[in-house]
């Protein structure tokens, strides 16, 4: 019986199962955008939630705690200067999920799991925008 057990065992033992939340993580941070399963989207949207709120804190000790989850330096120091920033008042839900496609192979529903506010979607909408501007004629 699994009683008061939460999370999902995703089929792997629990070394494995670690190694991929931090993979996935990682990878999230890095990229900003991942595709992946419903399943394992919503098991790493905490484990993301709680790096970024290390981020907002921005001390040494907090800097320690995110190296020890993440596997990049790069990630990290990306994490605590830009990503923390463009969240800071913001009080949670960092990430979005949108169901994409199901899997070809086994039909599992993919979901694109990504952070709320990302660069290069800012300057997607702005693009549309000055395009409605009508440009000057000389």
């Amino acid at each position: 019986m699994r009683h008061r057990k939460k999370g999902r065992q995703l089929g792997r033992q629990t070394k494995h199962r670690w190694a991929l939340f931090r993979s996935l993580v990682t990878s999230l941070l890095e990229h900003e955008r991942i595709e992946t399963t419903e399943a394992k989207a919503k098991e790493i949207r905490g484990f993301a939630d709680r790096m970024i709120t290390l981020g907002k804190q921005g001390s040494l000790p907090a800097r320690r705690r995110a190296l020890s989850f993440l596997r990049s330096k790069d990630v990290v120091s990306k994490l605590f200067s830009d990503v923390a920033v463009r969240f800071k008042d913001r009080p949670g839900g960092y990430t979005r999920m949108v169901k994409t496609r199901r899997r070809i192979g086994d039909g599992a529903e993919l979901v694109a799991i990504e952070l709320v506010s990302r660069p290069e979607a800012a300057a997607t909408k702005k693009s549309p925008q000055s395009a409605a501007q009508p440009a000057k004629a000389d």
